[in-house]
């Protein structure tokens, strides 16, 4: 087993390996994962060499969180990094025989409730303790404070956040309960209106910078200045930079716009043109931008865990950047392996 390569994590002394896992496809995120199915895919991240672990109490409602837990019980806890989310509890159901889990397949049973308050950080900090059976998280991140995501309460939420949830999380850094603040987001959005309003040491940026879209290079070279690292959580796009242009290609989260199945065309056969699997030409892309620290690719079988390993051992050619340079598909400024 080759050792992953680490890069630090802003001026903390939290050394997050190159490649991690995302660990929302365990819960359920695009259909029902059996147990075993789970167990098999954590185990051939581990045996890949698979250190770094992102979760959330929203992925599965509690149930990603519980299969990581469980798996790691009996690892050296040392030899792990986890990061997990704050932002929403879980909380029983009113009605819990007629409670809809979407859109989670095989989730569990529990609803959210939004809070980013000092007592709601600290609340969720301790459940999801409890769930991943562990004495420490290594980050905390703030998890969509997204306009999207919160409507008309954004406002409110983010007052939360700036008066409460803020200082839970400075304090559990200030006494060692957790090495590294951060935020997971999915939008240019909350990049832009958010981010620069509380201190971070990470940032977990799911779509806006991909080789699909470069459109956050400005704000990827600002937090590059502010000594904020970047993980890049959807390197894929949410799926059509693995399986390519198909029908029913998934783009953040959803079947993907022509204009965006048209482009991955393109990249596509750029990629064949040089005997370079689209997946490595995306993984490698993202990891070149020196803001950037790691990937976390999600999986949900053990042949995607090595798929990604695979992608990202792979040799590619300098050729292969100048060509889809050239043919305006990705930005002029962006770095490149």
């Amino acid at each position: 087993m080759t050792a992953i390569p680490v890069r630090q994590i802003g001026a903390t002394d939290l050394h997050l390996p190159e490649i991690g896992m995302g660990v929302a496809h365990l819960g359920g995120m695009y259909g029902f994962v059996p147990t075993t199915q789970s167990r098999a895919t954590l185990e051939a991240a581990w045996d890949a060499g698979i250190r770094f672990y992102d979760t959330a109490p929203w992925y599965g409602r509690g149930l990603s969180e519980h299969r990581l837990g469980d798996f790691l019980i009996d690892k050296p806890r040392d030899e792990v990094l986890i990061t997990t989310k704050i932002g929403r509890t879980l909380v029983r159901p009113a009605d819990p025989a007629t409670f809809d889990k979407t859109p989670w397949s095989g989730g569990l049973n529990f609803d959210i409730r939004f809070s980013y308050t000092y007592d709601a950080v600290m609340r969720s900090y301790e459940d999801s303790l409890q769930r991943l059976a562990t004495d420490r998280i290594d980050a905390l991140l703030i998890h969509d404070p997204d306009p999207v995501a919160h409507g008309e309460d954004f406002a409110t939420r983010i007052q939360e956040l700036e008066t409460g949830g803020i200082k839970a999380l400075e304090e559990l850094k200030r006494t060692g309960h957790i090495r590294a603040i951060g935020m997971g987001i999915n939008t240019r959005a909350a990049l832009e209106q958010v981010v620069p309003r509380v201190p971070l040491d990470l940032l977990i940026v799911a779509m806006p910078y991909t080789l699909l879209d470069q459109s956050a290079l400005p704000t990827m070279a600002w937090l590059q200045g502010q000594g904020t690292s970047v993980v890049i959580g959807a390197p894929y796009a949410s799926g059509i930079l693995v399986t390519g242009p198909v029908p029913g290609a998934r783009y953040a989260y959803r079947e993907a716009a022509p204009d965006l199945v048209e482009k991955a065309r393109r990249i596509n056969a750029i990629c064949v043109m040089h005997g370079v699997s689209l997946p490595a030409a995306a993984l490698q892309f993202c990891l070149a931008h020196p803001a950037v620290a790691s990937v976390i690719p999600g999986s949900a079988r053990p042949d995607e865990v090595t798929g990604t390993l695979q992608a990202y051992r792979a040799p590619l050619p300098a050729a292969l950047w100048s060509d889809l340079r050239s043919a305006g598909l990705i930005d002029e400024g962006a770095p490149v392996p």
